[in-house]
């Protein structure tokens, strides 16, 4: 784990999965559910819904730990051919630990069909970098950092490179297609925000934003600046000062978009004729650390 520095916290943040938190927190991906739909927000991180897992999530899964555990392997030996061997010990691991993912498959035996469609994205991975020419600093890494007045800002960092300068290069890999030109600004959020995180904890800014799709083989780069960082903290806190006051009010509103067709939850919407369900006892509280206006919190 990196060293905190001061004003911050380097522990390591609670599984999605888990209800237990030892304080309000906010990660990019819940950050941006909000922005998204406040009442997405709500099932999500307040009643905890459960939500059947797509294909792409779960093949996205199973080649970022292909992806984190090549690094095991030492330089030279690091080939698309190892890729591909790690994909069914990881598979095996992911069905231990999530044995719900098989329904992903339409039929369970096909499982070399499954392998051959992450493996063509092991492969595009390697026409974009060189592994055997890299010597990462972190994979897989949870960061945490405490604003002041604020949420504990958390998430995991897909790999953190390091120069020999110091330089920090933070990687996130993405097994999706890049986005259209004009429309990087959701991924560059999470991005800004690990950036923000990291910056604390080392008291250095990253040098170097790199996204790398799969889907594609694009490499999107992005250098953050401190005004940047600083321009990111602020939207954080009002993202957040939004969360606490739809919490305070009860009113988890939907936002229609046309990310609606791929929402989990549309039959307890209003927008789309349903009814949700009533708040957990005492969930808002120990989720964001304030009490709903109303019973239910609705």
């Amino acid at each position: 784990m990196l060293p905190a520095a001061a004003g911050t916290t380097a522990t390591t943040p609670e599984d999605d999965g888990g209800r237990a938190r030892r304080r309000p927190g906010l990660s990019p991906s819940r950050a941006n559910d909000f922005l998204q739909c406040p009442l997405l927000f709500r099932f999500r991180t307040i009643d905890r819904l459960p939500e059947p897992p797509s294909a792409a999530a779960v093949r996205g899964t199973l080649v970022h730990a292909v992806l984190e555990n090549l690094y095991d392997a030492p330089a030279g030996t690091r080939t698309p051919a190892t890729a591909r061997a790690l994909l069914p010990q990881e598979w095996e691991r992911l069905v231990a630990d999530r044995p719900e993912v098989v329904e992903v498959l339409e039929d369970p035996a096909d499982v070399e069909a499954w392998f051959a469609g992450a493996g063509a994205l092991l492969d595009t991975y390697f026409t974009l970098e060189d592994p055997n020419r890299l010597e990462p600093a972190e994979r897989e890494l949870a960061v945490a950092t405490e604003l002041d007045d604020g949420p504990e800002l958390r998430g995991i960092v897909d790999r953190l490179d390091v120069a020999p300068d110091g330089a920090i290069r933070i990687v996130d890999y993405k097994t999706g297609r890049s986005p259209r030109e004009g429309f990087e600004s959701g991924a560059l959020f999470q991005m800004r925000f690990y950036a923000l995180v990291v910056s604390r904890l080392r008291d250095r800014p990253p040098a170097m934003l790199q996204l790398v799709y799969l889907g594609d083989g694009v490499v999107l780069r992005h250098r953050p600046d401190p005004a940047e960082l600083a321009t990111t903290e602020r939207r954080i806190r009002a993202i957040w000062a939004g969360i606490l006051a739809a919490a305070e009010s009860g009113r988890w509103l939907p936002r229609q978009s046309a990310l609606c067709g791929w929402c989990a939850h549309q039959a307890l919407c209003p927008a789309f004729g349903g009814e949700p369900p009533a708040v957990p006892e005492g969930a808002v509280e120990l989720t964001l650390g304030v009490r709903p206006a109303s019973p239910g919190g609705r």
